[in-house]
């Protein structure tokens, strides 16, 4: 694979600052492969959880929680093996994913990769400045309600969040790539442990008020109380989508790999790192997910942080919400990256001679030290931010958005293409129990996909009629 303009800088470089394939020494451990993790997928997933617990039930609720994280691991155990091909330690390297997909399946499914896993990661840049902005929303809010009292409307508009956060993803875009973004995933990593915390001890907080009687069930909501029977069956159809959502990370798994130490081996090194960060995040799932539902009952919010089920600790909520706004500052630039390098290194190849793509310019920053700056870089990200801002702006439902683009990419990206890769890479026998087995969960999981994908799509539609562009009441 050729050198893309990231590399240019480093020519002047000696053979021992250099790794097997001539690029620049990696130097991530497996503390910073998790805190990538951690970042990717401990997001605005989380914020729903409480709402799709009270969708399915006691039962089904964590019992789906628990699936999904079991198939999450086991397909990025799967994917991290084919991260070099065709031997997982000694191979040659893939640096994203859908060079993993070219270099085991080829042909059309790197198209299909491709558009899968781009537009999962423009779903997921529009869902996070959704989500941020309905945040920052929450703090104005909780503030009015503590001033005013509980039965103030106190509505603010999203639309100046939404742009504030855009402005700061502008300048953050700008570090060149994911080897330079360790520190903003550690400090990311901090902020989501710290928010998902907050929402679980206030959550147990309601449950142990004296005289607190929220009504749960095995089942979840009830038909003919809560909602209609047709109402239930699209909600539990769009719960799944929104917990599938809680757990995707597939779309970055490759990228953050690149940027482990050669020794150990990457995939070992990446298997723990998947093991301790999914784990972790179910953890915090089943927490935020069970004692949400315990809290807020068939009643529970969309967004348990931001739905004002909680008015009180005014500054405790407050700060969950900014925790949550800093957190997904460094969520959307995990999850930008892959499509920035993929248009960049693209257009390097295209137009290899071009002075305005290629040239690195060097800004000496006071405290920071050197930045390279890139006019294209500049102009591309900030207009690709520009147009994620624009449709945030138009479509701003948070539970159903979250849901449609945790649906669409579940199959496609965190079970179909890392069990079609492996089944090549390590040529599996066909009809071998083994291989039937990855089939089976692989249709298994398409099923699930396609239910969550028509409920999501379906609450969106409902949302629609009754939105008025612009004019959105919080």
């Amino acid at each position: 694979m050729e050198h893309t303009h990231h590399e240019v800088m480093e020519k002047g470089y000696s053979g021992e600052n250099l790794d097997d394939d001539g690029r620049e020494k990696r130097t991530g451990t497996m503390i910073t492969a998790i805190a990538h993790i951690i970042t990717a997928v401990i997001g605005s997933g989380v914020l729903s959880l409480a709402w799709a617990v009270a969708q399915l039930g006691w039962v089904a609720g964590p019992v789906a929680l628990m699936a999904f994280s079991v198939v999450t691991y086991i397909t990025s155990a799967l994917l991290a093996d084919c991260y070099r091909s065709p031997d997982p330690i000694t191979g040659n390297r893939n640096y994203t994913y859908m060079d993993v997909v070219m270099a085991n399946l080829g042909g059309m499914k790197v198209k299909l990769c491709a558009l899968a896993q781009y537009s999962t990661l423009v779903g997921s840049t529009i869902g996070f400045t959704i989500t941020a902005s309905i945040s920052m929303v929450a703090v104005m809010r909780s503030n009015c309600f503590h001033k005013n009292g509980h039965q103030v409307e106190c509505n603010t508009s999203n639309n100046p969040f939404i742009i504030t956060f855009a402005c700061i993803q502008i300048l953050v875009s700008q570090i060149p790539n994911f080897h330079k973004l360790s520190w903003l995933s550690i400090f990311a990593a901090v902020m989501s442990f710290v928010y998902a915390s907050i929402g679980v001890g206030l959550s147990m907080a309601k449950v142990a008020e004296k005289g607190h009687h929220a009504r749960t069930s095995l089942t979840g909501v009830t038909v003919g109380i809560d909602v209609s029977g047709q109402e239930k069956m699209w909600r539990t159809f769009q719960a799944l989508g929104n917990i599938a959502f809680a757990y995707s990370f597939s779309a970055v798994l490759i990228e953050i790999q690149d940027t482990l130490k050669s020794s150990p081996p990457e995939n070992k090194v990446m298997k723990k790192a998947s093991l301790i960060g999914v784990s972790t995040t179910t953890l915090f799932y089943m927490l935020c997910g069970c004692f949400g539902y315990a809290a807020f009952g068939n009643d529970a919010p969309g967004n348990f942080l931001t739905g004002f089920g909680f008015y009180e600790p005014f500054w405790l909520i407050d700060l969950a919400n900014i925790c949550i706004a800093l957190h997904l500052i460094g969520s959307c630039r995990v999850f930008t990256q892959p499509i920035f390098g993929f248009v960049e290194d693209l257009c390097a190849q295209q137009w290899p001679e071009s002075r305005f793509i290629k040239n690195e310019y060097v800004v000496k920053i006071p405290f920071l030290g050197p930045f390279y700056l890139n006019f294209f870089r500049l102009v591309w990200r900030t207009t690709y931010m520009i147009l994620a801002t624009l449709i945030a702006m138009v479509f701003p439902f948070f539970n159903d958005f979250v849901g449609l683009v945790g649906a669409a990419s579940f199959w496609p990206l965190t079970v179909y293409f890392p069990i079609e890769t492996y089944i090549a890479q390590t040529k599996i026998k066909k009809y071998s129990s083994r291989w039937m087995w990855l089939k089976i969960l692989s249709f298994a999981c398409c099923i699930v996909s396609i239910v969550a994908i028509a409920g999501s799509i379906r609450g969106l539609a409902v949302h629609l009629k009754t939105y008025q562009q612009f004019k959105l009441k919080n």
